[in-house]
């Protein structure tokens, strides 16, 4: 059976977040549990009660938005697929080619932070692909 999208029930949390002031600090290299919802197609969804999954925060623009990459721990190889080790025992995949801009009321719970030979290899693997 396909997997059925619950719409409905995203746009009522969605409502909800829009109204939310709670603007967290934030900066680059962190991964943050963010609320990704239910997009069209084959955009990356969110999982959970949440619509929520990790993500690396590429770029902060200021204090309201920036640019991220979801994480997932596929096993896929390509060059839209960056693979790393962020916690200990776990490989993590930065889907390249799912980045885009956030406002930051999404950003629910910080992670961790990735390393910097890390990240900028993230950085310029992201920067490859356009």
């Amino acid at each position: 059976m396909a997997y059925k999208k619950d719409h409905d029930n995203w746009n009522v949390f969605h409502k909800n977040l829009d109204s939310n002031d709670n603007i967290p600090f934030f900066k680059e290299r962190e991964v943050w549990w963010t609320v990704l919802g239910i997009n069209v197609g084959h955009e990356e969804d969110g999982k959970g009660e949440q619509y929520s999954r990790p993500f690396l925060i590429l770029r902060k623009f200021g204090k309201y938005t920036f640019a991220g990459i979801p994480l997932s721990t596929t096993k896929k190889i390509s060059r839209l697929h960056y693979r790393f080790v962020f916690i200990e025992g776990v490989e993590s995949v930065a889907l390249l080619g799912h980045n885009r801009s956030f406002d930051s009321r999404r950003l629910l719970e910080k992670i961790g932070t990735v390393d910097e030979i890390t990240f900028q290899g993230i950085r310029k693997a992201a920067k490859d692909i356009l």
